[in-house]
């Protein structure tokens, strides 16, 4: 049993699931499987979903006993131990059952105002990036899924890189008439911009300023589990490439693992943060093998004190990150035509998801393990790296794209 689920069962005799359903389901019919499965799940006076709606900010809005996500193909509700046991014995519908562990924000380090002075931004300067625009790749025609804190649509820098903007409220519902892009924070449009920010008066921000962003409010406060659940479905339901995720449970946590896995299954690279606890710290999901995780290394390639790491007791990929990248005084948008730096492995994330989609654009066909082998082959450990905290070391954009093509012949 998962052990967040145990947790929750000893503390209030309920716990929020999330259930895996399987592909075939023996044939049955979606529909049915549902309604079928929904008897077993309750709703609570304990549970956070009826705190939420008894609260005078959703006051009247009766939360459903179980939510339904058919992109991803899971359902996610409160259980009793009775609910549990009877979810258990469906075995011909229901492949897995996770808990729910609280998600936050990893959070910059340090946030300042700045200046697009630069014709290029260190981090891109240093993965080498404009070597493969100048072989005419810039991730156009690929769509990357970007769930943080929103993104300003009204930014120079992103008004033409937004196909799909959504918002998930602290309840988990998709906000209907979706509103036009905006920033609940800052931090989205900080990553969003490092991702595919376009050129200002030919200054770049963006590894990728020809790719697509299908970008979602997920976070933070109210029920936020349910929140990046309906952003992760909504953006498999877009058609993403890459999801890039700067959020996390702290510590080892398998809950999220199925899910991990159903999108690599879907053909899409979860990029996620690995967190700014440091040393012996990491987050999970970043902190999966299926994962590609990313930390932070500053302009001189030592990693950050900040950036986390941790050795597992795995034979497969013992060790989180899986890789590095810029992370330390990056510049990138800030709402209402602004630019700030950050510091923080969500800054060193999205330099990856936009190198993703590079290697997308050069070759289309690619599978997810294609790209991220790719990127793997082309890291290389700066001298004063410690493999430990950096893993495979910081990529390199052109030797990246050779590898790609290389192995596709």
């Amino acid at each position: 049993m998962s052990a967040q689920i145990s947790q929750d069962m000893r503390a209030s005799g309920i716990a929020r699931v999330i259930v895996i359903l399987k592909k075939t389901a023996s044939g049955k019919d979606v529909t049915k499987i549902r309604s079928d499965l929904e008897k077993h799940f309750v709703t609570s006076d304990l549970s956070q979903a009826t705190a939420l709606a008894s609260s005078s900010i959703y006051k009247g809005i009766r939360p459903p006993s179980v939510r339904y996500y058919p992109n991803l193909g899971i359902m996610m509700g409160t259980v009793t131990s009775q609910g549990l046991l009877a979810l258990r014995t469906e075995k011909d519908v229901v492949a897995d059952i996770s808990g729910a562990p609280p998600i936050s924000l990893i959070r910059p380090t340090q946030t300042k105002t700045a200046q697009l002075t630069q014709k290029v931004t260190w981090g891109i300067a240093a993965l080498e990036v404009p070597a493969v625009w100048e072989q005419g790749y810039t991730g156009e025609g690929v769509l990357v899924g970007h769930l943080d804190t929103g993104v300003d649509g009204n930014h120079p820098a992103l008004k033409d890189a937004i196909e799909y903007f959504a918002e998930f409220d602290g309840m988990g519902r998709e906000v209907q008439p979706s509103p036009k892009p905006y920033d609940s924070d800052e931090h989205g449009t900080h990553t969003a911009a490092i991702i595919a920010g376009r050129s200002i008066r030919g200054k770049a921000i963006g590894v990728a300023p020809g790719a697509l962003l299908a970008s979602a409010i997920v976070i933070e406060g109210g029920e936020v589990v349910a929140r990046v659940l309906g952003g992760m479905d909504w953006a498999v339901g877009k058609g993403v490439r890459i999801l890039n995720m700067s959020l996390g449970f702290r510590g080892w946590w398998q809950d999220f693992l199925p899910l991990t896995r159903l999108l690599r299954q879907r053909n899409i690279l979860p990029i996620f943060a690995v967190g700014n606890e440091g040393p012996g710290t990491s987050r999970s999901p970043g902190n999966y093998w299926q994962a590609l995780s990313v930390g932070a290394c500053d302009r001189k390639y030592n990693v950050a004190d900040f950036s986390s790491s941790q050795r597992f007791k795995r034979k497969k990929d013992p060790i989180a990150p899986d890789i590095v990248a810029p992370g330390v005084d990056i510049i990138s948008a800030r709402p209402k035509n602004r630019y700030q730096l950050m510091d923080g492995t969500s800054m060193a994330t999205p330099h990856i998801s936009g190198l993703a989609a590079l290697l997308w654009e050069a070759k289309p066909d690619a599978t997810v393990n294609q790209i991220e082998q790719a990127i793997f082959d082309s890291c290389h450990i700066e001298k004063g790296m410690d493999v430990e905290r950096a893993g495979r070391g910081i990529p390199n954009a052109p030797r990246a794209l050779a590898a790609l093509l290389k192995s596709s012949t």
